[in-house]
């Protein structure tokens, strides 16, 4: 029987997000090998590496969303190592893929509004960082303008704006960024990055993957590499 989120089983945890011996497959290839890494509450962490080293993998196997056969993710204090995806969510545990997925039919505004989930509280009670339309505007500007505007009629990098802040109308706690500078203008890599750099005043977590050297070292606090699927500090 699938548990709800609610019914997660809690676990001590030092840190917001713990992965410890994670192993992913493809099949019956496997791509991420023994993971351990950890992410404390608003700290900017990221996960560097070429195209195929496994960053993208990583991220989806904490979320849930490939098969993982061995190892432990403990988020917020429960063990979510066997959870389905919406469970992490419902927990606060945010996720932005590279390919944006959003609701191309509907427009800005429809989609930020799916995004919608209660105000949270971390675990030590203490309320967390809450996004409301007019947070989201000054964060993403580009969309205050584009609110009607079907999702369909924007730009790659417009796009990608949109899957971030329909991801952060959900009150996440931490929240999981594959390559937000990947294929996109100079303009809205710098917003990307004050995005990520206001998180995290806020008290927001952020684990990302990213290529761009420049760009992680810019927002983090600090790094894994990432290399044919085995991380190293």
């Amino acid at each position: 029987m699938t548990q709800s989120a609610s019914h997660l089983t809690p676990r001590a945890a030092k840190s917001l997000l713990e992965v410890q011996g994670l192993n992913a497959w493809y099949g019956p290839a496997q791509v991420v090998f023994d993971a351990q890494l950890h992410v404390q509450r608003g700290e900017v962490v990221a996960l560097i590496g070429r195209n195929g080293a496994g960053k993208s993998s990583t991220l989806k196997a904490i979320m849930g969303l490939m098969p993982r056969r061995a190892g432990s993710v403990v988020f917020a204090g429960h063990d979510i190592s066997n959870a389905e995806p919406y469970q992490a969510a419902r927990l606060g545990l945010g996720y932005v893929p590279e390919d944006r997925r959003i609701f191309t039919d509907l427009t800005v505004l429809e989609n930020l509004q799916l995004g919608v989930q209660a105000a949270r509280r971390f675990a030590d009670g203490n309320a967390a960082p809450q996004s409301t339309l007019e947070h989201i505007f000054a964060l993403f500007p580009n969309l205050a303008d584009m609110q009607q505007c079907p999702a369909s009629h924007m730009s790659g990098g417009e796009q990608q704006m949109l899957t971030v802040a329909r991801t952060l109308m959900g009150n996440p706690l931490m929240v999981l960024l594959d390559e937000p500078s990947e294929g996109v203008a100079p303009v809205i890599v710098e917003q990307m990055g004050e995005m990520i750099l206001a998180l995290k005043r806020q008290g927001v977590s952020v684990l990302l993957s990213e290529q761009n050297t420049h760009f992680a070292q810019w927002v983090s606090d600090r790094s894994y590499t990432l290399d044919r699927g085995v991380l190293s500090a």
